[in-house]
């Protein structure tokens, strides 16, 4: 897996075609608003599961011109009106400010398109209730790049070692996302707007509570407490720089993370993401992006349970399944790749998590 670790704001992996489209099938997507690096995670995935990217619209030249070097062959929108009237566009993929992420998602789903947003999908209980709204009476699809679990190949295979009764019963998850700031010069103006990116639980939170939701099989959940800080960045008031939170599932099942904007300058890629989840039957560590010390990259899975203690390298080996489901899913209208429920559930729960949250002084 051939991954870009310069920030956080750009981790694109990169994996193989796995086209799911029959013959005569066609599925064609547009990419809008290009205010976040995710967004060509998005449009990879997608691309490499057999969708054709036909447009890109962003009012901004320079991301233009930056996305067509990375897409070649797609048509440059003078307008996002262009790509919403064109009937053959059958989803939007959209990384705007996070704020503004839900008016795009109704707008494409009003033009008839099922909606990709970079996550968080929303910032408000009331964009969450009218995307909500929107969905019921559309019927279109409201989707979410989940990245941290959707595109990254230790969080898939781990999700499968469930599924296969590795561990027993997940009773609880320990996540740590932290992520790089970098220069502070090179990051947009909204990323320290808290009104605009949501603040931190609700942000690179979102990654941690909707993997909490995954794989213990929850389909809701109490937010017990949460806390956030700005430790190290008095110039930006607005910015929360550390954050964590424990929840309780609707089946038992506890769940603790730690978000953060402090990985040293010393780590060889943007944070060193890993997952804890303890079953009854055994447990698994994921060590997503690097295993520090050893000169190895990330893809690494720990398996420990009765009958066995295991490293897997998966990197390269288990691919994205997500992408090819969301096309068979909006082709299909089935939710193979992800219920709406959950996408919605997962916004809901980080939105409350920065809300209810304690300002550590």
């Amino acid at each position: 897996m051939v991954v870009n670790v310069s920030d956080g704001m750009n981790y694109a992996p990169v994996g193989k075609p796995n086209p799911v489209l029959g013959p005569g099938e066609k599925f064609v997507f547009a990419a809008i608003a290009l205010d976040h690096g995710h967004i060509y995670g998005m449009c990879n995935g997608l691309i490499e599961a057999g969708a054709t990217l036909k447009y890109v619209y962003d009012p901004d030249p320079a991301k233009v011109k930056a996305f067509c070097e990375k897409f070649p062959g797609v048509k440059v929108a003078e307008s996002e009106d262009e790509i919403l009237s064109d009937k053959e566009v059958q989803l939007i993929a959209g990384a705007a400010v996070t704020s503004e992420r839900c008016a795009l998602g109704l707008r494409a789903m009003d033009a008839g398109k099922d909606y990709f947003t970079d996550k968080a999908p929303l910032t408000t209980l009331e964009q969450l209730e009218a995307a909500k709204a929107k969905v019921r009476e559309t019927g279109r699809k409201y989707m979410v790049y989940y990245s941290e679990r959707l595109h990254v190949e230790s969080a898939v295979f781990a999700g499968q070692l469930i599924e296969q009764g590795a561990i027993g019963r997940v009773i609880q998850t320990l996540g740590m996302g932290p992520h790089r700031i970098g220069a502070e010069s090179s990051r947009p103006a909204w990323f320290f707007e808290k009104e605009k990116y949501g603040g931190i639980l609700c942000d690179i939170g979102s990654h941690q509570i909707e993997q909490f939701l995954f794989y213990t099989g929850a389909k809701d959940a109490a937010i017990v407490n949460s806390k956030i800080a700005n430790y190290n960045h008095p110039n930006h008031p607005g910015l929360d720089d550390f954050g964590d939170c424990n929840l309780v599932a609707d089946n038992g099942a506890t769940g603790y993370f730690r978000v953060d904007w402090f990985t040293p300058d010393g780590l060889g890629t943007w944070g060193d993401g890993r997952m804890f989840i303890l079953g009854t039957e055994g447990y698994i560590e994921q060590r997503k992006y690097i295993n520090v010390g050893t000169g190895e990259g990330g893809g690494h899975v720990f398996l420990v349970n009765k009958n066995q203690e295991t490293h897997f390298d998966v990197s390269g080996k288990v691919g994205y399944p997500f992408f090819g489901q969301l096309i068979r899913d909006c082709i299909d209208r089935t939710e193979t790749a992800m219920t709406q429920e959950h996408a919605f559930k997962a916004a809901e729960l980080c939105v409350k998590a920065q809300m209810q949250a304690v300002k550590v002084r």
